[in-house]
């Protein structure tokens, strides 16, 4: 089993590279694919991560909701044609900063500095 902080790190660094595909806005965002595809890998991947973390874990963290991550993954792997960008954006911009916040917290409860 690896380390939580591997995957907790992980995250981190999913949401820093959404931060950097998406730094000239949503304009941006909606008119440019390549982007789009590189936030969605990078979603997916973190979503990923969430899930591979230890159920411990998730239970001392319940301001996170990790069933709903859960979902979110479900759609962006097997409803892809289905994923509405301008949700996506929403997604990025009211909850990825409260994800960072409580990452970074659990990352400093378990002893790594960021």
């Amino acid at each position: 089993m690896k380390d939580d902080r591997l995957f907790l790190i992980h995250i981190l660094e999913c949401i820093a590279r959404i931060g950097e595909y998406t730094k000239d806005g949503k304009s941006a965002f909606m008119s440019d694919r390549l982007i789009q595809d590189a936030v969605l890998r990078n979603l997916h991947t973190l979503t990923e991560s969430t899930q591979r973390l230890s159920e411990a874990l998730k239970a001392r963290h319940p301001e996170i909701d990790w069933q709903e991550l859960a979902g979110f993954r479900n759609v962006l792997v097997h409803d892809y044609l289905g994923v509405d960008t301008g949700r996506v954006w929403e997604i990025m911009e009211r909850q990825l900063p409260d994800l960072r916040r409580d990452t970074e917290a659990i990352l400093q409860e378990l002893g790594h500095p960021r």
